[in-house]
């Protein structure tokens, strides 16, 4: 299984995050080529720089937009907060955002993941202001250079094909920032809030300054485990901040292989024989939400002859805590049961693969290093069957033969 760990000690930011993956070797010239298929007006190219951060040297990514005052790129220390008052005529909503990248020529599994950046750092923004999602105007969110930060940081992980993402702690500075609704305390309201609903590990620093921006924050809080991995390195970046600090400004990108195959797993169990039935359905999405790996819902008979419901989840040991509050709060139990568990893995990566309508992604299972299953994934498959009006049975075969060139 290919991972990805993420060493924050001096914060993450949308463009730090970015520029490491281009360090640990994301071909310029390819990523360049997925963002112009965004079709954004203000993008006219990027570059790259080495810069020196104390005793060492990492990449600087630099966007060129058309847009007056935006050629300045976020750092950690410098919030996408900061320069959206210079382009409040030219940002964009969430739905606009979204419907920018559904309408893109992005692949299907870039686009998923963007969404999913910019989905959870809309509602971070949309809790904080008290307001529903579709209301909020996002002008931190709109700003062109986050929404290249973002759908980038996706294509990078489509690109190294990172199944799992690993983050170490991630420091808070102190102070304040100047922002759309006025002065803010750091961390960043938008910042805490999708650390706080990710269960993120955090840690003090000393640092006055942001040093986690409410892009870095989005990538962290859908994808990240904060712990850290067994795995064998095959590449490692650098991406450097703006800002010259005590310590070397820059975040450190670990990309290799899940050593360990055998994992350890906590088994969370629950008998339930008094909820209403319509809530199980919310309550299992909160569960996965949260991190859960499976959920399975079994009927049993309870004392009494009541007719009742067995919850099990499978969850990583570092989610047991918040998964087993989700239970005790949303439904009606008094108490969980938690055992310990383990499972053997295959290795387990996605590819994609070019078929008459378009680029599909494919669910490829290694074995002993070897590729030994290759499975379309269901849901592109039904999009395609039901553009083209055919039955899904017929796409997914037609695909899972094409993929099966790559079975050893």
């Amino acid at each position: 299984m290919k991972i990805l760990y993420c060493d924050c000690f001096s914060g993450i930011s949308g463009d730090m995050f970015l520029a490491a993956m281009l360090d640990a070797g994301l071909p310029l010239e390819d990523l360049r080529g997925e963002l112009e298929k965004l079709a954004l007006p203000e993008f006219k190219g990027m570059r790259t720089q080495k810069v020196l951060k104390g005793a060492i040297s990492a990449t600087q990514i630099l966007f060129d937009l058309d847009e007056p005052h935006e050629h300045e790129h976020e750092s950690e220390h410098e919030s996408e907060h900061d320069h959206s008052h210079h382009v409040h005529s030219h940002s964009r909503n969430l739905r606009q955002i979204l419907d920018l990248i559904a309408g893109s020529g992005l692949s299907e599994p870039v686009k998923r993941m963007a969404a999913q950046f910019f989905t959870k750092l809309g509602e971070a923004e949309a809790k904080i202001h008290g307001v529903p999602l579709a209301d909020v105007h996002f002008h931190e969110v709109g700003a062109v250079d986050s929404i290249l930060d973002m759908v980038g940081a996706a294509v990078a992980l489509d690109y190294f094909g990172v199944e799992r993402v690993y983050s170490t702690p991630v420091p808070l500075g102190t102070g304040s920032v100047e922002t759309q609704h006025g002065l803010m305390p750091l961390p960043a309201p938008a910042t805490l809030a999708l650390l706080n609903a990710a269960h993120a590990r955090v840690t003090p620093s000393p640092a006055q300054k942001e040093l986690v921006t409410p892009t870095g924050a989005a990538i962290l809080a859908t994808l990240a485990t904060f712990a850290q991995p067994d795995m064998t390195l095959t590449y490692t970046g650098l991406g450097a901040g703006k800002h010259d600090l005590p310590w070397p400004n820059v975040l450190r990108l670990m990309l290799g292989e899940q050593t360990n195959p055998q994992t350890d797993y906590v088994e969370i169990n629950t008998n339930i024989d008094d909820m209403n039935p319509q809530f199980y359905a919310p309550v299992m999405q909160h569960l996965f939400d949260a991190g859960a790996l499976d959920v399975t819902l079994t009927p049993i008979q309870m004392k009494k002859n009541r007719p009742g419901v067995q919850v099990c989840v499978i969850a990583r040991q570092e989610t047991e805590e918040a998964l087993s509050q989700i239970l005790l709060r949303e439904t009606s139990t008094l108490g969980v049961r938690v055992s310990q568990i383990w499972r053997h893995e295959a290795v387990r990566e996605m590819r994609s693969l070019e078929t008459r309508w378009g680029t599909l992604p494919v669910k490829v299972k290694r074995l002993d290093g070897k590729i030994i299953q290759a499975t379309p994934e269901f849901d592109d498959c039904l999009r395609v069957a039901q553009a083209h009006q055919l039955p899904v049975a017929d796409v997914f075969r037609e695909v899972q033969a094409a993929a099966a060139q790559w079975i050893e």
